[in-house]
């Protein structure tokens, strides 16, 4: 059991990390808006699950070409230096190269930046599953100072007075006022659209295409599944029809803990849950190979040093999760692992990158 000095210090910390969650209605927004053109079939690749999107905001083409175009703007950021695309760098799975994300001013923040890729089919958002929607998420990262240091209303103004986001507003929303509440919209419906499978593992597992993958690849992925050796699969799902590679759950491996401390208490800070403290969310291991560094905090930098993380059954502590246990398997076993990690990098839609002078 923590002491209660040290739970309100990790309480002050976690409230400055969700500073900005919560916030009232943009004062333009009178009624919920929704897109004014004809929804559209999101393609989903090889190995990915149906998709299910909200009534109230579903993907037009519209939308997702308008949230393309916001997710690639740095002036949403306040002094226009930060975009979306900083922290979510499509080149490097949709992750970012940092530990942790750096903002506005240089300014660095607290967490490292998860890779956004399929992140449509996730419940909760955030390391810590702060927020249970793609358009509440697209709320934070504006107003934290660590990283756009903007405000809603500013982007609001911003937007509005250029007749060029007016124009493409109004093709995609109807006519009215550029509310934040529609970019958000728009940026959500591009980031559903993030759809990346297809990888040289699923042509193989799903697609039955033998000549997919290579010996290495198909004992890597055996160890992974074997709850005895690799046991990653327990919190890393596959399914026989599709594969996620998250359960979408919050676990304890220990890697936010030193000397027997937690340095970040994840989960608890939303829950108040005593056995969430230090928890974080399954990432996916989808272009995991595209998206070092790992972990929460970025402190681990190679797919090796994962491997030989969890190999050693993670950093003991009191709330560890029962599923982590010391691997059973050789320097060869840990190389075929890793083979298989790789082989789960996927397509990236050409829609999904930057967006050309022309578009």
């Amino acid at each position: 059991m923590q002491r209660k000095p040290q739970i309100a210090v990790l309480l002050l910390v976690a409230g400055l990390l969700v500073a900005g969650r919560a916030q009232a209605p943009p004062s333009t927004a009178k009624a919920a808006s929704r897109p004014a053109g004809e929804p559209i079939r999101l393609q989903i690749p090889l190995g990915l699950p149906p998709l299910a999107v909200p009534g109230d905001n579903p993907p037009t083409q519209a939308t997702v070409a308008l949230g393309r175009k916001l997710f690639y703007d740095p002036r949403l950021s306040r002094d226009e230096t930060v975009s979306c695309s900083t922290c979510h760098d499509p080149r490097r799975g949709f992750a970012d190269s940092h530990g942790v994300a750096v903002g506005v001013d240089g300014k660095h923040g607290t967490r490292h930046a998860p890779s956004i890729a399929n992140v449509a089919y996730f419940p909760e958002h955030f390391w810590d599953g702060r927020v249970d929607s793609l358009e509440k998420q697209a709320e934070a990262p504006v107003e934290n100072p660590l990283e756009m240091a903007h405000s809603l209303g500013g982007v609001e103004q911003r937007l509005n007075a250029d007749a060029a986001y007016r124009a493409l507003f109004e093709q995609a929303w109807g006519a009215g006022a550029i509310t934040y509440e529609k970019v958000a919209k728009s940026l959500a419906s591009f980031e559903r659209a993030l759809l990346v499978a297809n990888s040289p593992f699923d042509r193989w597992f799903f697609g039955h295409d033998e000549a997919a993958v290579n010996e290495a690849v198909k004992r890597g992925f055996q160890i992974f599944r074997d709850p005895a050796r690799g046991n990653c699969a327990a919190c890393h799902s596959v399914s026989d029809g599709s594969a996620l590679f998250t359960d979408g759950k919050f676990h304890n491996t220990g890697i936010s803990y030193w000397e027997g401390n937690p340095r970040d208490p994840g989960r608890f800070a939303v829950t108040r849950a005593d056995a969430d403290m230090g928890a974080f969310k399954t990432p996916s291991l989808r272009n995991v190979a595209r998206t070092a560094p790992y972990m929460h905090d970025g402190s681990l930098k190679t797919l090796d040093e994962v491997v030989n993380f969890y190999s050693g059954g993670g950093n003991l502590n009191p709330h560890l999760d029962l599923k982590l246990h010391a691997g059973r398997f050789s320097t060869s076993d840990r190389d075929d692992l890793i083979e298989f990690l790789k082989s789960l990098t996927g397509d990236v839609p050409w829609s999904a990158l930057p967006p050309r002078k022309s578009d």
